[in-house]
């Protein structure tokens, strides 16, 4: 017993110290808990270094660990996090690289150590992210907004390291316009539509003109600085990091989400797969998905529950939905019924969620620039083109419904949030305070409320159905361009920045935001958080990596 109290008594001292040094949260935690890795890192230009990510992989494993350090440039790994084994280590700072082998063996029940040192790099350019490339190049903000429609299949990279002049990109945008969804930095994977089209190359003659002023075209250097984002600080530095990487290098795992028994399933926006993660041991399954059209190029989209825990996926250009029975692995396909347009009928999202108010799924088709209701039982098709006949760019995107099993969608090419009634059919289109914010994706909350990313304005947002008004908050780094929101049971805010590679937290009551770097070039896309741990658990998929990205707040 009075060994115990000394024990009790050291640790209230400790955390008495803890306070008062002003040491890390997570350090607090560190220090009561056993580790199996620690160290410095450090370099001659800063010292020692907060903000870098550490990154530990064990020989033949398909897991990675990732923590960062702080202010004092430590770094701590949790033991309940590493095996013994020999491992590979890795950093993440822009401007700098490792310096000498990073290896290092874990010994059960001891503690290893590894100081880092770091040097700057040689290469910057390689380094830099999606939006660090926007910030840099000299250019109008309309220019460089339209940069964004780049970073879907591939890195910015590819555009400022080339050497084509204003004809060259020209003749190279018009073949990329007839690759299809799910096509990603070729030639790693490529679809094409299933039918030609004839583009003119003068339709990309503007924007072509200006890739050629900020490539290599005219010279073997930029004619402007790089600039890069500070690296994180303070509470962005508590946090762990896994990846989980996936059996197929060319699998897209576009959708993630996490069943009530704790498995991860994710969607391959480019192959006929419905993917399956169990966290515990790492281990895939993978379930080949129907293919109601052999002919058009495949893939998946939205991942959604119903009520009775069945799986729903949208099909994109295999003009269809399916619904997965988790225990029996059946698929059940409905598929859009011939018409004029049925060939480019494109079911990207789909909203099951409500189906059991009146046994009705709501889905989008990006080829009619409308929706879709199904029926269920029948197997039978509504159509709505809240758009039809408007001749400025639209495109129906994410897809929501409400308490009441009311339809919302939004227009991720205008800026509006729509609304159609279940009862009436009748559309109803509210405009986003700001103009031209591309609404792309989000969730309904049980209080009606639509939350949502602004991917261009680089804003949260919320739409209040049951009040109809908005409220929208900044994404602190500039062009993170926001593709999802969802609201944790906390009440805070997740999204991630599709082109900064940040997994973005926001209170909004109070304005507070943190912003996680990750490991790799990661194109965030739809995200899920898991409310049954304390913190939260944020869940997404590494659509250009191969991997599931889990990130676990330590505060």
């Amino acid at each position: 017993m009075r060994i115990r109290s000394y024990f009790l008594i050291a640790i209230a001292a400790l955390a008495v110290l803890v306070s008062e040094t002003g040491l890390s949260s997570l350090w607090a935690q560190i220090m009561v808990s056993p580790v199996a890795l620690t160290g410095q890192v450090s370099s001659i230009e800063e010292g020692q270094m907060e903000g870098v990510l550490v990154s530990a992989k064990k020989a033949g494993s398909t897991i990675t660990i990732t923590v960062v350090s702080d202010q004092q440039g430590r770094y701590a790994f949790p033991a309940n996090k590493m095996e013994p084994g020999q491992y590979s280590l890795r950093i993440r700072a822009v401007g700098y690289d490792l310096d000498g082998p990073g290896t290092v063996e874990i010994t059960p029940q001891m503690k290893a150590t590894a100081d880092l040192k770091l040097r700057k790099t040689k290469d910057l350019a390689s380094q830099l992210t999606n939006a660090e490339w926007i910030l840099s190049v000299p250019g109008t903000e309309e220019q460089k907004a339209n940069m964004l429609d780049c970073v879907g299949c591939h890195t910015l990279q590819r555009i400022v390291k080339s050497q084509h002049n204003a004809d060259e990109f020209a003749q190279v945008m018009t073949r990329m316009a007839g690759y299809a969804n799910g096509s990603m930095d070729p030639p790693l994977h490529v679809q094409t539509y299933p039918e030609a089209r004839t583009i003119n190359p003068e339709r990309f003659r503007k924007q072509a003109e200006f890739l050629s002023t900020i490539n290599l075209s005219s010279g073997p250097q930029w004619k402007y600085s790089l600039k890069t984002f500070p690296r994180p600080k303070g509470r962005a530095t508590h946090v762990v990091i896994t990846e989980y990487d996936l059996p197929r290098p060319e699998t897209e795992p576009h959708d993630v989400v996490m069943d009530p028994e704790g498995m991860v399933w994710y969607s391959d926006f480019g192959e006929q797969y419905l993917g399956n993660l169990d966290p515990r041991t790492a281990k895939v399954t993978e379930y080949p998905v129907p293919e109601p059209k052999p002919d058009h190029p495949r893939g998946a989209n939205d991942l959604e529950f119903d009520k009775e825990g069945y799986l729903w996926m949208g099909m994109l250009l295999q003009g269809s939905v399916a619904k997965f029975d988790r225990k029996s692995h059946h698929f059940q396909v409905f598929t859009v019924p011939p018409g004029p347009k049925s060939n480019v009928a494109q079911q990207a999202m789909v909203m099951p969620l409500r189906s059991d108010v009146d046994g009705k799924v709501w889905m989008n088709d990006v080829g009619i620039e409308g929706l879709h209701r199904l029926d269920v039982a029948s197997g039978k098709f509504e159509t709505f083109e809240p758009f039809k006949g408007d001749t400025r760019p639209h495109a129906v995107y994410g897809v929501s419904a409400d308490s009441h099993n009311n339809g919302y969608f939004l227009d991720r090419r205008g800026d509006s949030v729509g609304r159609i009634d279940a009862e009436t059919g009748k559309i109803t289109l509210h405009q986003t305070p700001t103009h031209n914010s591309y609404p792309r994706r989000g969730h309904m909350d049980l209080q009606d409320r639509l939350w949502f990313g602004e991917f261009r304005a680089n804003k949260f947002g919320m739409f209040d159905t049951r009040t109809e008004r908005f409220q929208e908050w900044v994404v602190p780094t500039p062009w993170s361009s926001p593709y999802d929101v969802t609201a944790d049971k906390n009440g805070e805010l997740w999204t991630g920045g599709m082109t900064t590679d940040r997994v973005v937290r926001l209170d909004p009551n109070g304005g507070r935001v943190t912003e996680y770097f990750l490991p790799r070039n990661t194109n965030i896309r739809r995200v899920f958080v898991d409310n049954s741990t304390t913190p939260v658990t944020f869940w997404v998929g590494s659509n250009h990596g191969a991997s599931i990205v889990k990130v676990e707040p330590l505060d």
